[in-house]
């Protein structure tokens, strides 16, 4: 590690604070228009218009749903975590990878990337692993989710092409300019094409260094089940609120929506956006089912987290043996 001293914290931005407030401000003006004209077709207004969208669906089926599917997307995406810093930076058992990782979901909800942070803290004091090299894990899962989120989507898209707003048909050449940068990404970090360059030895990029092809697909074959199993839990639910999609339709979607759920801004207000901007026929229905979705999944995954908070605080915080 370096000598040097470490560096000042910096504030963030004012356009790194503000920005996700505008893109959520548009996104829900928006809405508000698009809900407001759906309420007038049915000589309603916003909120009984809205009202009754919710007082239809089955609250006890909906929750049967998602509560399995929370704990599942929690298995797998403990294991995922677990894997990579296996690969990378420590042997660590996944039963102590999981409480540190559910209880990141809890400071999630405000910040993904402090979420992160965590892990990084808990590595560095469990076993002496610098923070750049846990980032760098962090940034390898963060890319390997583009990867897959990429093939998941072009798979959709391909399968129902002809169902699907045309919008969509840009899906496979997006995927075509992810596979080129995938393929000279390999090739830099191998050291194949721009052998000189000193930016792949940056602590940051510790991971990429040591990737090979099979780590890349291992990551997106065991992170699949999860977006396979939020294909059947969203396709379902989304029937509880009054309109039916296939399960090989949303499996077109869904990897879009995720990505706009990525979009930085409270309560994912740009995914929401999009079911709307999917289903123009149905802006209430969809613009309810989004907003529950993605906001009982954040607080429900940080309601787990809590579960684990204590351990999580001692494995951080406390006194830790190397294996343990």
């Amino acid at each position: 590690m370096s000598d040097a001293a470490p560096a000042t914290p910096r504030k963030s931005s004012l356009a790194t604070r503000v920005v996700p407030w505008l893109i959520a401000l548009a996104c829900f003006v928006y809405l508000y228009f698009r809900i407001d004209a759906a309420a007038a077709r049915q000589g309603s207004s916003v909120v009984p218009y809205l009202a009754e969208v919710f007082a239809r669906v089955s609250w006890t089926r909906w929750l049967a749903l998602m509560i399995p599917y929370s704990l599942f997307f929690l298995v797998i995406d403990s294991a995922v975590v677990w894997r990579v810093i296996n690969w990378f930076n420590a042997r660590v058992a996944y039963t102590a990878i999981l409480p540190v990782r559910a209880s990141t979901y809890i400071i999630s909800i405000l910040n993904e990337q402090v979420g992160k942070g965590a892990m990084a803290v808990y590595l560095n004091r469990r076993d002496g692993v610098p923070g750049w090299q846990v980032g760098s894990s962090m940034l390898f899962i963060m890319f390997c989710e583009l990867l897959y989120l990429t093939m998941w989507a072009t798979i959709g898209v391909t399968l129902r092409w002809d169902s699907l707003p045309a919008v969509f048909h840009a899906i496979p050449w997006v995927a075509a300019g992810v596979a080129a940068f995938f393929a000279l990404h390999l090739l830099y970090f191998s050291g194949s094409i721009l052998p000189g360059s000193q930016i792949r030895n940056r602590e940051i990029l510790h991971a990429f260094r040591q990737a090979r092809i099979g780590h890349y697909l291992g990551i997106i074959l065991l992170r699949s089940p999860a977006l396979l199993m939020a294909v059947v839990v969203y396709t379902l639910a989304l029937r509880l609120f009054g309109v039916s999609v296939g399960f090989v339709e949303m499996l077109g979607y869904l990897p879009v929506i995720f990505f706009g759920a990525a979009v930085p801004g409270p309560m994912r207000s740009v995914a929401i956006t999009l079911w709307v901007t999917l289903f123009p026929d149905n802006a209430g229905e969809m613009a309810a089912f989004g907003l529950v979705q993605h906001n009982f999944f954040i607080f429900f995954n940080a309601a787990i987290g809590m579960l684990f908070l204590r351990r999580a605080n001692r494995e951080i915080f406390g006194a830790t043996t190397p294996g343990n």
